[in-house]
């Protein structure tokens, strides 16, 4: 190889393996990059328990000395962002993009959710909309993520998306993708990308069974590592949305509570 780009993700672990930081890692390598990483967070998920979840944060200072590791050569190619897990990480993230003269952001928003409705740590959220949305080369929130950033709460329809995607934008990212997914009614799987003048509307078949655990950690990670890799936004996210059906399509039922994707599919499909 003549070039080895570089790709890292700023997010917490899922020891299932499917989503967060083992998510990325998996993806930028699909992609061809080289995967750096800061661990934020350590999710568990208890069988004995209906799969809880409980979440640990990494310490701050530690976050920034594994980024201070990483940036020692220079800036990446393409970065993304995952949880986060607390407002003084959400700093730590801020700080190294701008120190680091970072470019080619995505921030996926993750929010830890009790029920369907309810933000773990809506001070988390804040800061993430108010610090990070504006360094955003391309921001990724879900159907829940895009309702609490836009303000407009349940997202129900295209046009509620596409209304989110608008006031997102205007937070400061400079493109948007409200990724609907299988969430949105219908026998599509749709998403929507703005870049503040046009909307694209991106959508297949809702695939059956629905291995998709992860998808949406995959997703900016796809996008991350097509940015990395030389592609406009548009393009990164076009592929991102083959990449994760593919993934999806390629998924396993790993217990009775989830089906991770399978992040090598569409290589496999290849």
């Amino acid at each position: 190889m003549s070039r080895i780009y570089k790709t890292l993700t700023i997010a917490g672990s899922d020891s299932s393996g499917g989503a967060g930081i083992q998510a990325d890692l998996k993806t930028f390598q699909e992609y061809g990059t080289y995967g750096f990483s800061a661990l934020t967070t350590i999710v568990t998920m208890d069988p004995d328990n209906g799969w809880h979840h409980a979440v640990y944060p990494v310490d701050a200072a530690l976050v920034a000395e594994q980024l201070k590791t990483v940036f020692a050569g220079g800036p990446v190619d393409a970065m993304k962002t995952g949880m986060l897990g607390s407002v003084d990480i959400v700093r730590v993230a801020e700080q190294a993009i701008k120190a680091n003269l970072q470019t080619n952001v995505v921030i996926d928003p993750v929010m830890v959710c009790k029920g369907e409705d309810e933000v773990l740590n809506p001070e988390s959220a804040e800061a993430i909309r108010d610090l990070l949305l504006p360094l955003a080369t391309v921001a990724t929130p879900n159907l829940f993520e895009a309702g609490v950033l836009s303000g407009l709460g349940k997202l129900t329809t295209l046009e509620d998306m596409k209304e989110a995607a608008r006031l997102i934008h205007k937070l400061g990212t400079k493109n948007v993708v409200v990724k609907g997914g299988k969430a949105l009614g219908g026998d599509r799987a749709i998403d929507v990308f703005f870049d503040g003048n046009d909307f694209t509307v991106l959508e297949t078949a809702k695939i059956e069974p629905a291995h998709n655990h992860g998808a949406g950690c995959t997703f900016a990670a796809a996008i991350t590592g097509g940015l990395a890799t030389g592609l406009t936004v548009h393009e990164a996210v076009a592929k991102a949305k083959d990449f994760v059906s593919a993934a999806i399509r390629n998924g396993f039922e790993f217990n009775q509570y989830v089906g991770p994707v399978f992040h090598g599919g569409y290589r496999l499909e290849k």
